[in-house]
């Protein structure tokens, strides 16, 4: 379950095929000091995530370029002749990565997540350990056949949230093979909008999120709440609801049922204060609708941080010497 194709196999010259996870170390014997082993490196590149081959697996040693090698198997073609084995072509390892590799740059991941991995994310609190061991549980478990079930990540922002699905998207594309997409929900809305100026309908748009095998959707709930937003993600959800297809979701909102008495708490607090508090007891069951909602619970496996997750980014942010803002300011008024 949930493993990468790994054909066990010879080279036409009679070799024996290496295995794709070996295919990273160096002719001295040592695992690739630059990829670690994996043959291929994620990059930035302008605002998206994009994978390349590392130069250890440029020259496959395998096949010597081919592209294929002979594989044995076995079968049975009459009770009389009994078990035979023979060889056919098959793809070889460097022809499964060149394809991984050119999945996972059509997936649409943002460029500030590019490095991001299960073994970087760092929890705050013991809480943010069950969302990443959620996340590679899911990862490392799944299992092509189908019968997944989605995840829904919610907590505050800057917790860590788009980090793992960018982590889970990249496991499943270039380590099992699957066909993934991401999407920013508020940015899919704007790019609907934009395809009815070019006289595109909403359908066309979504269709091929609502066929792709895996679906991130980012920051759901974000938005305005329009009847427009409203038709066009129930309309995406229906399709992969209907189809059985895997989606995993990360969002602000709160995942509980019923919203919970808000308590009164003294002193002065300003407007934006009080904005800030409603935002923060509003809930993804109100934003989406009971219809979205109960579905969600059918998809998916929730997993919500606590509300005093700390916002890594602005953590950082603070930790930073004051002089540090000021330069990077300068340099980018340059």
């Amino acid at each position: 379950m949930g493993t990468p194709e790994r054909p066990v196999s010879r080279s036409s010259s009679g070799g024996t095929a290496m295995d794709p996870a070996n295919m990273g170390t160096k002719g001295s014997g040592g695992v690739c000091g630059v990829c670690g082993g994996r043959t291929y490196l994620i990059e930035r590149q302008g605002d998206r995530a994009h994978a390349r081959i590392c130069d250890c697996s440029v020259e496959c040693k395998v096949c010597g370029g081919r592209g294929h090698v002979l594989v044995e198997q076995e079968a049975t073609f009459s009770k009389k002749v009994g078990s035979r084995k023979y060889e056919v072509l098959a793809p070889c390892s460097c022809t499964l990565r060149i394809r991984r590799v050119a999945r996972y740059n059509q997936v649409g991941l943002p460029g500030v997540v590019a490095h991001s991995s299960f073994d970087n994310y760092i929890p705050a609190k013991t809480q943010q350990d069950r969302a990443r061991n959620a996340a590679m549980h899911f990862a490392h478990h799944y299992d092509k056949a189908g019968g997944n079930k989605g995840l829904v990540l919610s907590g505050p922002v800057g917790t860590g949230k788009t980090h793992l699905l960018a982590a889970t998207l990249a496991h499943l594309v270039l380590e099992v093979g699957v066909e993934a997409r991401y999407v920013e929900i508020s940015l899919l809305y704007a790019t609907i909008r934009r395809g009815f100026q070019e006289g595109k309908s909403g359908g066309e748009i979504i269709g091929p999120l609502s066929e792709v095998e895996v679906l991130a959707i980012d920051e759901l709930g974000k938005g305005r709440g329009s009847q427009f937003e409203m038709e066009t993600l129930d309309e995406l959800i229906a399709r992969r609801y209907n189809a059985h297809r895997t989606t995993l979701f990360a969002t602000n909102y709160s995942l509980e049922p019923e919203r919970k008495a808000a308590r009164a708490v003294s002193g002065y607090h300003s407007t934006e204060d009080a904005k800030n508090a409603l935002r923060e007891a509003e809930l993804l069951r109100e934003r989406v609708g009971e219809r979205i909602y109960s579905r969600l619970c059918e998809m998916c496996t929730f997993v919500e941080l606590p509300k005093d997750t700390p916002d890594h980014r602005r953590t950082r942010h603070e930790l930073e010497p004051r002089g540090h803002h000021a330069s990077a300011k300068m340099r980018a008024n340059r």
